[in-house]
């Protein structure tokens, strides 16, 4: 995945993380977005067209990644963006937005890209994050990684599992856009010595995007968010879920089936297994912590 986020000095208060256990806090706190309602019923994903199709897939087997777009995204991603500044201002990480079924139906729209490459029967993975990277606050992308490195690739190089990012705001090399190096100009992608990082600068590629694109990258490339400058206009705000495929040991428990359509508790209590796991990336308040930790317990 992609970059950290330095949280406000001032901890939420703590009736309001009391609150944030309770799902009719999220109902009338961010009332236009739903929780289960959008994703019953004929959910409609994008349909893969053959010319993309081809290119993702040659782009993804030479370069480890490709960049496409939905225009379904952009209505998606301005939802989502005002409900990431709605958190913000309270003090709650970004993350809480995958309470919300428009954070899951942007990634479901793309089932059938996902599944050109991990088969139908992939699996969601207990591992997604949001983010509100604000360039006034000097906040700036995680360091170069890999997400699972090198076992995340078959024996003949064919993607295991996926992480696909999308951005809910313009993404700029202003306001901390995605960098990679592709697979094809990384000298140690896929070997033994991955964490032996030899970058070719020139190689580098930036990741510009907007709302209405989205980013797939296996999980063997290197990455990172970039550092904000101060000049930027506008906080960047995006989100990534991973995926893998079935018929492999599961990366990370529990897997949650191909599209999902979760309860708000399995919701709250898959975001704090999130908060917890990725603590080791970011300043983890303590009220939050301690409501992570209550929720799963």
């Amino acid at each position: 995945m992609t970059e950290p986020v330095s949280p406000p000095a001032d901890g939420a208060p703590p009736n309001l993380t009391r609150e944030m256990a309770q799902e009719a806090f999220w109902r009338e706190m961010f009332p236009e977005l739903s929780i289960r309602e959008r994703l019953k019923g004929a959910f409609k994903v994008n349909a893969l067209r053959n010319e993309p199709a081809m290119l993702a897939a040659k782009r993804m087997q030479l370069e480890g990644y490709f960049q496409e777009r939905d225009e379904e995204l952009v209505d998606l991603a301005g939802r989502l963006s005002r409900a990431i500044e709605r958190c913000v201002s309270l003090n709650i990480p970004p993350v809480f937005i995958f309470l919300f079924d428009e954070a899951w139906a942007s990634f479901y729209r793309q089932h059938q890209m996902i599944a050109m490459f991990l088969g139908p029967d992939y699996q969601v993975m207990p591992d997604f994050w949001a983010w509100h990277v604000d360039p006034k606050a000097g906040q700036a992308g995680w360091r170069p990684h890999r997400d699972k490195g090198r076992r995340a690739l078959a024996p003949d190089g064919a993607p295991l599992s996926l992480t696909m990012w999308v951005p809910l705001t313009e993404a700029s090399p202003l306001n901390g856009c995605m960098y990679i190096l592709p697979a094809n100009r990384d000298p140690v992608y896929g070997t033994a010595n991955e964490a032996a990082l030899q970058i070719d600068f020139p190689s580098i590629r930036a990741l510009p995007g907007a709302p209405g694109d989205y980013f797939v990258w296996n999980q063997a490339v290197l990455h990172w968010g970039a550092q904000s400058s101060p000049f930027a206009v506008k906080p960047r705000m995006s989100m990534a879920l991973e995926f893998q495929r079935a018929d492999i040991a599961p990366f990370n428990e529990p897997l949650l089936g191909t599209m999902p359509l979760l309860s708000f508790e399995n919701r709250l209590r898959l975001i704090a297994k999130q908060v917890l796991q990725y603590a080791h990336m970011y300043p983890l308040r303590p009220e939050m912590q301690a409501l992570a930790e209550q929720v799963l317990a």
